[in-house]
């Protein structure tokens, strides 16, 4: 397993510019086109209460997520991509546990996330880090599309 550094991108960067346009490659190869933020990215990482997790292999994006804490009570993680060479090597795992972390210390209760049934290796993931399946929302992504909405609570006490 490799071990991987990750890093939260920083609306300052110098080279903020070069890892969006590498995200939104690697945005545009994974998701179908209705489900990508490539056009928008920018905008949504702007957002206040937004941020991005991110790693590089060689200067590449090899892997990022997404989430947002609207607030203290709740976060949400809206995207995880890895770079389909990177797969199976613990990336998407160590990006998972970053952001994990990273909700903690804003003291979130709970963490949500919308994941394809279908999508068997981000649902073993999910579930190896304590997600539990909330529901089924049907049409989610497209009219033949559903997807499992799951959840991670914390305790706070």
């Amino acid at each position: 397993m490799a071990s991987w550094v990750i890093m939260e991108l920083d609306r300052n960067s110098t080279n903020w510019t070069k890892l969006i346009e590498g995200i939104v490659r690697l945005e545009k190869k994974i998701f179908p086109k209705h489900e990508s933020l490539a056009r928008s990215f920018d905008e949504e990482l702007k957002k206040k209460n937004n941020g991005l997790l991110y790693s590089e292999v060689d200067g590449e994006v090899a892997g990022y997520l997404m989430y947002s804490w609207p607030s203290s009570l709740c976060a949400s993680i809206t995207k995880l991509a890895v770079k389909e060479n990177y797969r199976r090597q613990g990336l998407g795992e160590a990006l998972l546990k970053a952001a994990i972390q990273k909700c903690r210390t804003r003291n979130v209760h709970r963490i949500s996330l919308h994941v394809d049934p279908l999508r068997t290796p981000a649902m073993n993931l999910y579930k190896k880090f304590g997600f539990q399946v909330d529901n089924l929302i049907e049409g989610y992504y497209s009219s033949d599309r559903n997807a499992y909405r799951m959840y991670m609570d914390f305790d706070t006490n």
